[in-house]
């Protein structure tokens, strides 16, 4: 799979911004507002992150951020902290899963914590300016577009990129592996 591109994060944004905007005025109806906005928060982000591991050609780990991610939330909602650090572990946790999974050097790791930072302040700005959670989510979103315009390299290599796949199986190189293990315990006496 190919790294997001900015249209694509546009058409993200743009869903986003109607999902987000209509999943809390729907969960509005249920719960109270502090507790709808920070449901769709949650669903925004857990959405993003699935996105993003779709679009990632990595494959390893993704079981375990995304219990990493369910731990967060779980966190976050056991010692239920003001909506701003609320919203700040979300992005952060979104970061770390582009930094993980599209971002091979620390320059792009930073550029793109910008980006998360620079997301929520003009996610505020808009709500202050407009008062619709459509151009706060789209606002957030629409900055987050901009991953697709970072080119962080090529993606963090996985465990068996020392074995180059030139066609060859998967039973060559894990037997090309095995007998590289051997040698090296037989050289080690």
């Amino acid at each position: 799979m190919n790294k997001p591109t900015f249209w694509e994060g546009v058409a993200v944004a743009l869903f986003a911004g109607i999902a987000g905007a209509g999943g809390f005025y729907a969960f509005a109806w249920v719960f109270s507002e502090a507790v709808a906005i920070r449901v769709v928060i949650g669903g925004l982000a857990f959405a993003y992150v699935f996105y993003l591991l779709g679009r990632s050609p990595e494959r390893i780990g993704r079981a375990t951020v995304l219990l990493a991610g369910g731990l967060l939330s779980a966190a976050v909602w056991l010692f239920y902290p003001p909506l701003f650090l609320f919203l700040l572990a979300h992005a952060l946790y979104v970061w770390l899963i582009r930094t993980l999974y599209f971002h091979s050097r620390l320059f792009f790791s930073l550029a793109d914590l910008g980006l998360c930072l620079f997301g929520i302040a003009s996610a505020f700005w808009a709500f202050d300016r407009t008062g619709s959670l459509f151009m706060a989510f789209w606002c957030f979103f629409l900055i987050q577009a901009l991953f697709g315009a970072l080119s962080g390299g090529n993606p963090p290599a996985s465990t068996d990129a020392a074995f180059p796949t030139d066609g060859e199986s998967d039973f060559n190189r894990a037997y090309r592996a095995a007998e590289a293990a051997v040698r090296k315990l037989s050289n080690a006496d």
